[in-house]
This record gives structure tokens, sequence and C-alpha cells, in this order.
């Protein structure tokens, strides 16, 4: 067993206000906590792991290139290995959510980007 501490979690900040969270995970799989602000996006991006975003408060809108889908409260969706995305918090709270990805991964994807 491994447990991880949420206040002794590995903590990435990309943006101000938009914090992710390392939770436990493996190569095979790794959990990302995080907090959006309102009116705060990602970028549309991809990736190769496979990605579950599940809305735990708030409200956020995860859009594809060809859709777009709102989470409420506990909603969840499943996004392909390289499938272009972006999520937004179009709530007017900020947003908390867990990403899922399988297989996992570290906060590289991010500090590594250009």
């Amino acid at each position: 067993m491994n447990p991880v501490s949420f206040d002794d979690a590995e903590t990435y900040e990309p943006e101000a206000g938009w914090r992710r969270v390392a939770m436990a995970g493996s190569d095979r799989f790794s959990f990302e906590w995080f907090e959006k602000p309102p009116g705060h996006s990602s970028p549309m991006h991809d990736h190769e792991n496979e990605q579950v975003c599940v809305c735990l408060d708030g409200e956020l809108t995860v859009a594809t290139e060809t859709e777009e889908v709102r989470l409420g409260e506990f909603d969840s969706v499943h996004l392909e290995s390289n499938e272009t995305h972006r999520v937004e918090n179009t709530g007017e709270e900020t947003a908390i959510g867990l990403d899922v990805f399988a297989p996992g991964r570290s906060f590289d994807f991010w500090t590594d980007r250009e």
C-alpha cells in the first residue's frame, strides 16, 4: 500500500488559479485532482493517455474538435488516447475535478510543453 496525503502530494500550478495535485497512481494509471477558476480553459491538447475527467464540484465543459459536453457534479467523460480536447470552467465558482490517466503520467506533460 502507498498512501498519499493530499497536503503533502506533489502540486503543480500551470497557470494562476489552475492547480493540479498528483494523487496515488502508478505507471499504469494516475489520478490528478484539480481546481480551475471561473472562465479558465486548458489549451486544446492531446496526449497518449486515455483520460476520464470527473467533475467533483462546480461546472466543467469538455470540448473536442467535434463535440462539447457540460459536466455537473459527479458527471464524467472518457477521452480516447490522442483525442484533442480542452477542459473549461464555464461556471461562476471554482470547479474541482479529478482526472484519471492510463497509462499514468507525471506533471512533465505540462512542464515540458513548448
